[in-house]
């Protein structure tokens, strides 16, 4: 299996879930690939920051109080935010992959396996040149 190029340097991922240990995690793996990451607990916390157009790409967890994930990534449309976002959560259903889909937002399942969400931020934003 080879190994996908690194990572552009300089590309900020933005971490929104409401589970503390899930968010340190997914900082710290992505964090050693020499990512620089941001993380938030809610939908409304990460929509009060003043920069969310230097956010390269964005990790959001589907189940969240207050605001789910897609709701969240359909505010930050409305916000003319353009980064790709990546919609993380279990065992998601039909109608959930149908609406995800629709929103051009790729699910990946948890538990993040292997290199899973990785290759995906790559696929994602890995050809972003600076």
């Amino acid at each position: 299996m080879t190994q996908p190029e690194p990572m552009p340097p300089g590309l900020v991922i933005v971490i929104i879930d409401d589970d503390l240990a899930v968010r340190n995690s997914l900082k710290f793996s992505l964090e050693i690939e020499g990512l620089t990451v941001h993380s938030y607990a809610t939908g409304p916390d990460l929509l009060k920051a003043n920069d969310l157009n230097r956010c390269d790409c964005f990790i959001v967890d589907h189940k969240m109080p207050e605001m789910n994930g897609l709701d969240l990534i359909a505010t930050l449309r409305d916000r003319r935010v353009s980064a790709p976002a990546i919609l993380i959560t279990s065992h998601p259903s039909q109608w959930l992959r149908a609406r995800a889909e629709q929103a051009c937002v790729p699910i990946v399942e948890k538990p993040l396996l292997e290199n899973v969400l990785l290759d995906k931020i790559h696929e994602l934003v890995g050809g972003k040149s600076w």
